[in-house]
């Protein structure tokens, strides 16, 4: 339906009075006392609750650090007696959180570590507290950013007992982490406040407690930088009273009975609006804020709004209290109310002048469109020639001329958003030549060419092999082809190979036309790396396999062959002797004789001699990364796990280094695993499992491999030369393991407590080197 001109008059110019009307009547009531009170409110306590967080925000980062530091050392990632290491852990702390005044640990034989900023010698004074015996000993340390030392000296006049202070005392009763009342330190004479949290033997009791100070004159910093309206403040009232924070700190302190400074108190506030505006609120001794509370008062005659909110938590017992006089919010908008009035005349003129415009603009289209219609209707115009601008239709035209050259702008940005911080190295190629037409920021990466490099280089300048037959592949006339889809060599700039999953399809035009070929790199130099230490590692275990086994046959054979050659050999020279006692043998009988015995002697030796050969054993011995060799073991035997549907899993404890022959260890993993395997493939069962199971014992590496499969036959002697329940074994597998883990200083045994399945243990000896390593990290 075509909407009429005068329809469109009417509303444009009954929308825009509509629209002033709003604006006077939104304006009034804005500008009604009652609103604005209300809004007074909402912004203070919009300035209250903003006050908290940022106090729960500073104070934070204390109880994080305070819990960390009595973990770390109720843990003994931290030695908790090694106040050098407490000094170093504190020392971190204070450069990491600048709000932190101090740090320190006191342990309930009265010793004490703390670190804490200084104006004195250097920027970081150190105290420790010490005893030998019953002899008392205190040392100051003065250090610079650097944590080297500026000046030290010790203090005999020290008495300070850390067990008798209120956060020592606290913590120690409550058995967990407290926040002290507020109080001025005493060495920078500033608000602070303390957390302290205990430190728990592994008998339960408390071996000390740690402890960070804080000073919160940041927080009265925060206050005076608030605005609350144009004269309002916003302070912190302790529950019993004492104001911790005003936006004019020399306001909170004052001094206590013993010269010493205190807070002052609500009802002692040099600040007589607080005073009048909060002191009623003090009951009992203590500051009562139940829910949020608001409301106006009066001093000086002036009125004011006030809000004081509930504490903030029961660890920080803190009342935020905010006033501000009620003519800050009230006085330059009412003075405003016949500024208004003039701006909705004017608005209301403004309106007319532009519905006129509007008319007129609107008229213009119209009257051509009609102009058009007419010399159409006499011939004097081709009806094929251009419309002119008319509302309806062109409105039409030019909206829907819009909405596709947005879409197209929509698309194409999201696209180079897409490319461009793809986490995947993309090019675009020239279809026919391999030219770098365009490259994302991790192409270049990983090419080491800048994009203005890339783009004089084609794909056969930077690849070893692989691109003729890749763009043979995806031909730029054929309109139907597969992605190309292979591994390659690419050279960086600089020189180095690297080996990349290359990845192209070929984009086209609705004609079919090649546009370009999308090019998706993934860099697999690493997992190649591996594979083919994997590779190594298995021509390396069927080549000690074969050897060993051989060994284990030649020994076998030695030791069942030399008796019956004993035999012989003792036989032979019986008969000789026999033949010389009865002194009418042949001599060619006599010789006979002798070179059997000769001859057996001989084979006797030939025997021993190669028992000898096969069985000497000159690998070397290495330290390597056990978790390492299971995880490439278990790729080994992945192929006959996987067609046997049994799961092979590996749990490692720790960082684990072994001592041994890597080859050989890696034969007795393969063995174990195989045969667990090939137990649980003649099983009937859901869950086929095999876990190998490795953790540090001291100076002893304990593996385990557990299956969950049948078990051992009974009657099967384990660890025997030539006896196995397989049709096509030898017998040797378990013997060769046993016999390769003791040649590494191990033992191997079965562990038949074990009720679900089979369980092979053994055990090697750890590297010295990684022993030292994790006691340096522990300490």
């Amino acid at each position: 339906m075509k909407t009429s001109l005068g329809t469109i008059l009417v509303i444009g110019l009954a929308g825009l009075q509509l629209m002033a009307v709003l604006l006077i009547i939104s304006t009034s009531y804005v500008t009604s006392e009652r609103a604005l009170i209300g809004h007074a409110r909402d912004l203070l306590s919009d300035v209250g609750t903003n006050t908290i967080e940022h106090s729960k925000g500073f104070l934070q980062p204390a109880h994080g650090a305070a819990e960390l530091a009595a973990n770390l050392a109720q843990n003994d990632v931290v030695a908790s007696d090694n106040p050098q290491l407490l000094e170093q852990l504190f020392f971190q702390q204070l450069q990491l959180s600048p709000q932190f005044s101090g740090i320190f640990y006191g342990n309930r034989a009265g010793e004490f570590v703390y670190v804490m900023r200084s104006d004195e010698a250097g920027p970081y004074r150190s105290k420790f507290v010490s005893f030998d015996g019953d002899v008392r000993d205190t040392q100051l340390i003065w250090r610079d950013e650097e944590f080297s030392v500026v000046s030290r000296r010790s203090d005999p006049t020290d008495t300070y007992d850390p067990r008798t202070r209120p956060w020592y005392l606290r913590a120690e009763a409550d058995q967990n982490t407290i926040w002290t009342d507020p109080y001025i330190f005493y060495s920078s004479q500033q608000p602070g406040i303390t957390l302290a949290s205990p430190v728990f033997g592994s008998d339960g009791t408390i071996n000390g407690v740690m402890g960070v100070d804080i000073e919160i004159s940041d927080i009265s910093d925060f206050l005076s930088m608030l605005r609350v309206g144009s004269t309002g403040k916003a302070l912190i009232i302790h529950r019993n009273g004492d104001v911790i924070a005003h936006p004019d700190q020399q306001f909170i302190r004052t001094p206590g009975p013993d010269g010493t400074l205190r807070f002052a108190k609500i009802w002692e506030l040099e600040d007589p609006i607080a005073r009048s505006a909060f002191s009623p609120l003090y009951r009992e001794g203590a500051l009562f804020t139940p829910q949020e509370m608001s409301s106006q008062f009066t001093h000086d005659g002036e009125t004011y709004v006030s809000v004081v909110k509930p504490i903030i938590s029961r660890e920080l017992p803190w009342t935020i209290a905010v006033y501000a006089p009620e003519n800050d919010f009230t006085a330059v908008i009412k003075r405003n109310r016949l500024n208004n009035i003039w701006i909705a005349i004017a608005v209301s003129a403004i309106t007319a002048l532009i519905g006129l415009l509007m008319a007129n603009y609107i008229y213009r289209p119209v009257r051509a469109f009609a102009v058009r219609s007419a010399l159409i209707s006499q011939g004097e115009l081709d009806p094929s020639e251009p419309l002119p601008k008319t509302y309806k239709e062109l409105e039409r035209a030019n909206a829907t001329l819009m909405q596709q050259i947005a879409a197209r702008k929509q698309t194409e940005f999201e696209y180079g958003q897409t490319f461009d911080m793809a986490s995947r190295p993309i090019a675009h190629l020239a279809p026919e030549t391999g030219a770098v037409l365009r490259a994302n920021p991790k192409f270049c990466e990983l090419t080491g060419y800048t994009p203005q490099e890339l783009s004089e280089l084609c794909l056969a300048d930077i690849a070893l092999d692989g691109p003729a037959e890749t763009f043979a592949h995806l031909d730029a006339a054929q309109s139907d082809t597969p992605p190309a889809n292979q591994e390659m060599r690419l050279i960086r700039k600089g020189g180095r190979r690297l080996w990349v999953k290359f990845n192209a399809f070929m984009v086209r035009d609705e004609g079919g036309k090649a546009l370009y070929a999308v090019a998706m790199v993934d860099d697999i130099t690493g997992a190649i790396a591996k594979e083919r230490q994997i590779q190594q590692l298995s021509r390396e275990l069927s080549h000690f396999s074969r050897g060993h086994m051989m060994g284990q046959l030649a020994s076998g054979l030695a030791h069942e062959l030399n008796q019956p050659l004993a035999a012989i050999a003792q036989n032979a020279d019986a008969a000789r002797l026999a033949t010389e006692r009865a002194g009418e043998a042949d001599a060619e009988l006599r010789t006979i004789l002798q070179e059997i015995e000769e001859q057996s002697l001989r084979a006797g030796d030939i025997i021993r001699a190669l028992r000898s050969f096969v069985k000497k054993d000159t690998a070397e011995r290495t330290v390597f990364d056990f978790p390492e060799l299971i995880e490439q073991a278990r790729r080994l035997v992945l192929p006959e796990a996987t067609e046997a549907e049994v799961d092979v899993r590996i749990e490692v404890e720790g960082q684990t280094e072994v001592y041994g022959n890597r080859t050989q260890i890696a034969q007795v993993i393969v063995n174990l695993l195989r045969n667990a395997v090939e137990a649980l493939g003649g099983v009937e069962q859901e869950a086929r499992r095999v876990v190998v199971r490795a953790a540090r014992d001291g100076d002893k590496v304990h593996v385990s491999v557990t299956d969950n499969g049948p078990g051992i036959a009974p009657g099967l002697t384990l660890f025997s030369e030539f006896e196995t329940t397989k049709p096509d074994g030898m017998g040797l597998g378990l013997s060769i393991c046993r016999s390769i883990v003791a040649a590494n200083g191990g033992r191997l045994w079965y562990d038949a407590s074990h009720a679900d399945g089979a369980r092979f243990c053994f055990v090697l000896p750890a590297s010295r080197a990684g022993s030292a390593v994790r006691g340096s990290r522990a300490a």
